[in-house]
């Protein structure tokens, strides 16, 4: 391994130490940031603090001194940045010149401070009021057909915001409410909740506290969720054993250096983390998982036959779950020689790790998008779960399911509202509360409305947040059809790409970040969030707007929406807009289980808990069990190998949060400078007759006749499965086909994309 390193770039370094405060000081220095944004670090994510505005990690109720991480104070700073994109900028530039800028030299410009509109003469937005931005918005509105527009999501919006959002989509007459978990965990919410009755995850942040082992699936912390390498480092301490599978070695899975212990900081020395590391091939989980269930039964098998007592938990399966029985057949038929070739992994390793998971009382599993962005990713969250279940690892404490999620709220806005699925909302409630009819039909997901825009029956499209243009797959395809629209609203704090891929009436409305303080007719406002593990934070803004002209995103939302709307006795936009605890009194009057005594409990430390039945063994599947499933296949791609082919697997970088690009810094993988690389391992490189440095064309290989390519790309040795190539997101975008998707979610399949080389 040692050898294959050096020919190879990486990062010997920790994830954490010293490089974490370097890289929060870069950017610290970089936005001319003030002693305010200090302060408002040393309140994020505490009782009575501010939320921060990155990922969904669990905030604790005894926080640390610096409860925030490398990402959470790069969004906290990026967020209250000084500079400004005023009126005046784009009065210089004009949307084609923009169009060639680089997405981090939009950001870059600072916060927008004006309303502006779309002008076709000047091909410029201009300045125009609130008034006029509502007006011109409500007219487009009107003239459309509800059902041919989209309200968008970007998972960030509070959930006050969010419910007010849902039922403004329902007002006018659509379901048509995806988000940015349609691009990241809808598979979770469809998958998991197939074979447990839970859209989300089963654990709470404590059952990291009792967990013996940990099978870690797809997810890398040291980038995407850092706060979580604490609780990593403590369950390791005392002994529990990590085993991951990830088809790259990433460093915040290995060592950890923790910022707060001055010790540490001092000696450099971390903690090791992961007991196991299996460098899975893409796809290759269902089959990986299938070699762990299949030892665990050989173990139990022999368990029996010797007179010992069952390694399996068989009360827990025969009175809590269906479908073991076949699962357990399936599983003993699965040669070990398709095991191998499908995860890429050898049999020895295998039977190890499962060692690991029978030895284990209490067992989580973790993961990410890894696991989920994948043609079959539903089946393999089903063969993750066969795996807790077999020893009745879910619904007890330091035991489950835990999904990693992203943004800050995207679970929150799911659970107010915010879903194409009319199913999934309690429709007559509200048209009793409300008193209108809520349309019953199926609303578009991320990919229908994709489709819809390309055939031109999608004809608006709202974006609560986000830079969903540059997000989504087949770019090339998608741009060009975006501007056919009729309407465009963008509601953002920053100019992203997005915002100039237009329709031909197109709003750009600023609106406070979440650290600003938000005042209305009532005084200072809160909001709330929802975090990975289902609790539910408050949070207060308290640094001064970056303009006097922003509006809150509910403000925003509750403009359009009077505007737009007639009016209506029971639909009180100033009373919500002046008031937000009247919106939380709604979403606790529709959500009474989960959201009762909203107002009361908002500001609990570590945040209330609104439930989960899969937690308390309540299983709200089709059987009223949990699920054993079959998988069908034992590779989780769409495309199989070919010669010639390989799999890519696009991933953000360590100065990234999703489409946010702080910088240029790939600190825990040893690369600096670019996005434009292409890393690919030695043995590929030497049988493709390339060399570090040589550029090449990424072509797609999905066999639709449809050509697509990234070129310029620089080959840069990497430590990667044969057959896998590593990209940046979105810079891969344009790579991945619309239809290549999971089946049941539609979640696109952005880690198993199938391309060609080509000099």
């Amino acid at each position: 391994m040692a050898d294959e390193r050096e020919e190879t770039r990486h990062y010997d370094g920790p994830a954490g130490g010293w490089g974490s405060l370097k890289g929060i000081g870069s950017v610290f220095k970089r936005e001319l940031s003030t002693p305010v944004v200090v302060e408002t670090l040393m309140r994020q994510n505490k009782p009575e603090g501010y939320m921060c505005s990155s990922c969904a990690w669990g905030k604790p109720a005894h926080p640390h001194t610096f409860e925030f991480c490398e990402n959470g104070a790069k969004a906290t700073i990026w967020d209250l940045t000084r500079d400004r994109c005023t009126p005046d900028f784009f009065a210089e530039h004009s949307v084609a010149d923009l169009l060639q800028w680089q997405d981090y030299d939009l950001e870059m410009q600072g916060r927008l401070t004006e309303p502006l509109r779309y002008d076709a003469a000047t091909d410029k937005y201009v300045a125009c009021s609130w008034d006029e931005a509502f007006a011109g918005i409500a007219s487009e509105l009107c003239a459309l057909d509800p059902k041919s527009v989209i309200f968008y999501a970007s998972g960030k919006a509070s959930l006050e915001a969010s419910y007010l959002y849902a039922m403004f989509a329902r007002f006018y007459g659509h379901n048509n409410l995806p988000d940015s978990s349609n691009m990241c965990h809808e598979t979770t919410s469809v998958g998991l909740k197939k074979v447990i009755g839970s859209p989300v995850g089963t654990c709470e942040l404590e059952d990291f506290d009792y967990c013996d082992a940990i099978f870690y699936f797809g997810q890398n912390p040291g980038t995407n969720s850092p706060r979580f390498l604490h609780p990593l480092q403590e369950a390791v301490k005392r002994g529990c054993k990590i085993i991951v599978f990830n088809p790259v070695r990433e460093q915040g899975l290995v060592r950890f250096v923790n910022p707060q212990n001055p010790m540490e900081m001092l000696s450099g020395h971390g903690t090791e983390l992961a007991h196991m590391y299996l460098q899975v091939r893409p796809g290759g989980d269902i089959a990986a998982l299938m070699g762990l269930c299949k030892h665990v039964l050989a173990v139990d098998d022999e368990a029996c036959a010797a007179g010992k007592p069952s390694v399996l938990d068989r009360d827990f399966i025969d009175q809590h779950t269906q479908g073991f029985d076949a699962f357990a057949t399936s599983a003993r038929a699965t040669s070990w020689d398709e095991i191998e070739r499908n995860s890429g992994l050898q049999r020895s390793d295998l039977e190890a790790a499962a060692e690991v998971y029978v030895a284990a009382e209490r067992v989580i599993g973790v993961y990410g998008m890894g696991l989920t962005q994948h043609v079959h990713g539903s089946q393999s969250i089903g063969m993750l779960v066969n795996l807790i279940l077999m020893r009745g690892n879910i619904g007890r404490q330091g035991a489950g399911m835990s999904p990693v999620r992203g943004h800050s709220n995207v679970q929150g806005q799911r659970t107010v509202g915010i879903s194409e699925k009319p199913e999934l909302v309690p429709l007559d409630k509200l048209a009793k509360m409300f008193d209108f009819e809520p349309p019953r039909d199926t609303g578009l997901t991320t990919v229908d409305a994709c489709e819809g825009i390309v055939d031109g029956s999608v004809k608006g499209f709202v974006s609560l947040g986000g830079n969903f243009v540059r997000a989504i797959p087949d770019r090339e395809t998608m741009e060009p059809a975006w501007r056919k629209q009729a309407l465009t609203v963008y509601i953002a704090t920053k100019l992203n790409r997005s915002h100039l891929v237009h329709g031909r009436s197109s709003y750009l409305l600023p609106c406070l970040a979440r650290p600003e303080e938000d005042m209305q007719a009532s005084g200072p406002q809160s909001v709330s969030i929802e975090d990975s593990f289902s609790h539910i934070h408050g949070s207060i803004g308290k640094r001064k707007p970056a303009s006097e002209q922003l509006l809150s995103e509910l403000a925003i939302i509750a403009g359009i929406a009077k505007a737009t709307l007639p009016a209506h006795p029971k639909w009180r936009w100033d009373e919500w807009t002046a008031d937000y605890g009247k919106v939380r009194d709604l979403i606790a009057e529709t959500y009474p289980e989960d959201f009762h005594d909203f107002n009361a409990r908002m500001f609990e430390p570590g945040g209330f808990y609104r439930g989960n039945p899969a937690h308390d063994r309540i299983w709200k599947t089709d059987s009223g069990k949990a699920e054993f499933t079959d998988p069908s296949v034992m590779s989780a791609l769409g495309v199989g190998d070919a010669p010639g082919r390989y799999h890519l697997i696009t991933m953000r970088s360590n100065d990234q949060f999703n489409t946010t690009i702080y910088g240029f810094s790939d600190r825990l993988r040893g690369l600096e400078g670019s996005r434009t690389i292409l890393l690919m391992n030695p043995a590929d490189m030497g049988r493709a007759g390339l060399q570090e440095g040589d550029v090449v064309t990424l072509v797609g290989d999905a066999g639709d006749d449809v050509h697509r390519e990234v070129a310029g790309l620089t080959i840069t040795p990497f430590d990667l499965p044969d057959g896998c190539l590593g990209g940046y997101y979105p810079e891969m975008n344009p790579l991945v086909p619309l239809w290549y998707h999971d089946k049941a979610s539609k979640t696109p399949a952005s880690k198993g994309v199938p391309v060609r080389l080509h000099r």
